[in-house]
């Protein structure tokens, strides 16, 4: 929402919004010249020509009432981003249950780096983009949503999938009714292009396939992992290109580097040009981010709130830890802990020590079977957690030199560990 408030405003819009807390976003909106209002009342709406609400906000909102009442046109995020992505001549939507945010953002480096003229729509903060990067016109590169079906409002030049994996079964009646979603989303563009080793996308026609196996159109030889940092050379229809040198954490980040290089590949740009922008790609905060240190222990946040996503994080702080491997994980939202308990279970096992920090609610209502009490208790290597001191003083006693504490989750933990690190 934020980064879509930066486009309207640079568009010359008077922008003004609202939000249940104030954050170092909603700050730097303000400082740009947007009204911002902290907590939701009728009241905010003013004089507003139009209202624009995300798939999370309740029909009951104050805001959304009044809008309603006084017949101002609404408009979900999801219809907003199609018309800015309208105003660009190509637009590149990156879908996928996970990788969204770091593939849009690499992306967007790589187009930038091979053309001159690319603005990016990003779910996170790039160190170097932040939210929106307003680069030129001739390329637009996005996120593409598959939450309560929001990418379907985008009707992309080139769809990207980069996974189908089950997830937000809140909102759809299960796994196959979401694979029917990735596929009407691809269907709507000019080009796919797609993972082909994931089932769903790999199934779906596409102008171009990428992965780690030897059938994909674009992938990757002579992989090469210098402390958790990933390098390989770019292979193309079978010819080996130009090396590729990561400067973010994680194996699964080479397929998201085979996302960006496919896009540019499909717009007929020399891989060395991609190579170029993938190098100076330098990451996104919470994916894998270094916070500071304690009792000489490195602190990181990820982002990861879906096992597989955790999987992903797990491998890649095993290898960066010399010592013992600590794991904050903070679940997020009671739906996706129950609708995924046992895989959640299966990830989370294997953790000598781990801490089950409270759940984010986000949008939801309190559910006991989905809670993050009802996860620790049952995973016997648990330990459950439900304020910042509590876990401020178990990581105080407990961490030492060479240890690394991986906090995990899309919620709060985030700020809580920074706090943490604050208060040391």
């Amino acid at each position: 929402m934020s980064g879509l408030a930066y486009f309207l405003m640079r568009m010359g819009f008077c922008v003004a919004g609202s939000d249940a807390q104030a954050t170092l976003l909603t700050a730097r909106l303000e400082k740009e010249g947007a009204k911002i209002y902290i907590g939701h009342d009728a009241a905010n709406v003013g004089d507003a020509q139009a209202v624009v609400v995300n798939s999370a906000i309740p029909e009951s909102n104050p805001e959304l009432c009044e809008a309603r009442r006084r017949e101002i046109p609404v408009y979900g995020r999801a219809e907003l981003l199609a018309l800015v992505a309208s105003c660009f001549e190509n637009t590149v939507g990156i879908a996928g249950c996970h990788g969204k945010t770091t593939a849009t953002a690499m992306c967007a480096h790589v187009l930038e780096e091979c053309s001159g003229s690319c603005s990016a729509h990003i779910g996170g903060e790039d160190f170097d983009y932040c939210n929106l990067y307003s680069g030129g016109e001739k390329y637009f590169v996005t996120e593409a949503c598959e939450y309560m079906g929001n990418f379907l409002h985008l009707r992309p030049d080139v769809a990207v999938i980069l996974n189908t994996d089950a997830d937000h079964l809140d909102c759809y009646k299960d796994a196959e009714q979401l694979a029917a979603a990735y596929r009407t989303y691809a269907r709507g563009a000019k080009a796919a292009i797609v993972c082909g080793e994931d089932k769903i996308a790999g199934e779906t026609e596409s102008a171009l396939t990428f992965g780690l196996t030897n059938e994909c159109d674009v992938g990757a030889e002579n992989i090469r992992s210098n402390g958790g940092k990933y390098s390989f050379s770019l292979r193309i229809n079978g010819k080996i290109m130009d090396k590729i040198k990561l400067n973010v954490y994680g194996k699964h980040n080479i397929y998201n580097a085979l996302a960006a290089a496919s896009v540019a590949e499909y717009y007929g740009y020399d891989p060395s040009l991609t190579a170029r922008g993938l190098q100076k790609f330098r990451g996104i905060r919470r994916r894998f981010e270094f916070l500071g240190e304690m009792n000489g222990a490195q602190m990181i946040a990820d982002y990861a709130h879906h096992p597989r996503e955790i999987a992903a994080a797990l491998a890649t702080a095993k290898e960066v830890c010399a010592g013992k491997l600590y794991v904050i994980f903070q679940p997020h939202t009671y739906s996706r802990t129950r609708l995924l308990f046992d895989d959640f279970l299966k990830v989370l096992q294997p953790l000598e020590n781990l801490v089950i920090y409270r759940t984010y609610a986000a949008r939801e209502y309190f559910d006991a079977a989905g809670s993050a009490l009802t996860l620790s208790e049952s995973l016997p290597n648990s330990l459950y957690v439900e304020s910042l001191r509590q876990l401020q003083l178990y990581l105080q006693c407990s961490l030492k030199a060479g240890d690394v504490a991986l906090f995990l989750g899309a919620g709060d933990i985030y700020f809580i560990a920074k706090r943490i690190l604050e208060d040391k």
